[in-house]
């Protein structure tokens, strides 16, 4: 049997700039359905599932997939016009994009950070690409999105419990993916939650289709009532509690006023109670601090154990391993409406 398709590995920078991409309201609806199907590969899920996910053929997941592992980012954005072609290949523009984010002292270099002019003699000397312009460098790691900025602590460290984080989430995704038969003690469902808002209705600007007014209009008509704006609201926000059972591929949610530990806990009493007692259950978040349970409030600790559930928290920097991530896409469109809703959906 053949080897099964899947994205190349993506570092958490990659994961990252996928979450944004589908999270963002505007922008191409091709990009979007192409990163959607990317971040779900990177997730473990395999094509099939993909493809009901996206509502789209195999065949189009495996072009969206083999076209990522070629050309990179640039791949998820539609060309609609020629051009020359890329003057580097994805190898060479990955190994850039390595090197400029590591540290001059990595390769026992005798200054702190590159330089444009440091970094191409650098790349150069080491045979990565046979000539460079400054102008050139800027341009392409501008395109990979790599910037020269602060460095600020969490950009250059990783949770001492990364590796352990990240193989127990994919261990409960092959699970709910049926790839593994659940071991004694191991969850039998699994849901990935996040929170989404704050959702905010949008203004009506209070323009409709009418009759012609004014001197042109219709003779003996009465004058046509206003349909005013609605501006103002007085009832503030709201915020969606979200939660995506992966073995029966079904979205839950719950609309709360604000995002808490006590809301969150609410929403996981209402998953525990989808299922009997008996069956244990997983819940994949992020390390949102409602999610937590602290020295100063353990409830989130102390229901999991009541309840038969376990909280399983994604790496740090890494929530773009949460599946539920992929399902939040439409919502930016959706003009507040998901606020009128609770329940399943």
């Amino acid at each position: 049997m053949s080897e099964r398709l899947r994205v190349r590995e993506i570092d958490d920078d990659e994961g990252q700039r996928l979450v944004r991409i589908i999270r963002r309201g505007s922008g191409s609806v091709v990009t979007w359905r192409r990163a959607q199907m990317v971040l779900l590969s990177a997730q473990g899920m395999d094509v099939a599932a993909i493809a009901r996910v996206a509502f789209t053929s195999e065949d189009r997941v495996r072009d969206v997939i083999r076209n990522f592992n070629a050309d990179g980012f640039g791949s998820l954005y539609p060309k609609y016009k020629g051009g020359r072609p890329p003057k580097f290949t994805l190898g060479q523009r990955r190994e850039i994009k390595k090197i400029a984010k590591a540290k001059p002292a990595e390769y026992d270099l005798p200054f702190s950070t590159w330089s444009l002019s440091k970094l191409a003699d650098f790349l150069v000397a080491e045979g990565v690409v046979d000539d460079i312009s400054h102008e050139g460098m800027r341009v392409l790691l501008r395109a990979e999105g790599v910037t020269f900025q602060r460095l600020k602590t969490w950009k250059a460290s990783k949770g001492p419990r990364y590796a352990e984080k990240k193989a127990r989430i994919e261990h409960l995704y092959a699970i709910a993916d049926r790839e593994i038969t659940p071991p004694d003690g191991d969850p039998e469902v699994i849901f990935c939650v996040d929170e989404f808002g704050p959702l905010n209705l949008q203004p009506r600007p209070g323009r409709q289709w009418a009759a012609v007014s004014g001197k042109n209009k219709e003779p003996g008509r009465a004058p046509r009532a206003r349909m005013r704006a609605t501006y103002h609201r007085t009832e503030g926000v709201r915020h969606l509690f979200a939660a995506y059972e992966l073995g029966e591929d079904k979205l839950f949610g719950h609309v709360k006023p604000r995002k808490t530990r006590a809301r969150f806990l609410e929403f996981c009493r209402y998953l525990r109670s989808l299922y009997p007692q008996s069956v244990r259950i997983a819940i994949v978040c992020d390390n949102f601090s409602p999610h937590l349970s602290t020295a100063r409030d353990a409830r989130v600790g102390t229901w999991a154990k009541a309840n038969n559930a376990e909280i399983a928290y994604t790496p740090t920097n890494s929530s773009w391993l949460n599946r539920i991530e992929a399902q939040f896409t439409a919502l930016p469109t959706m003009n507040g409406s998901a606020a009128s809703s609770t329940g399943q959906t």
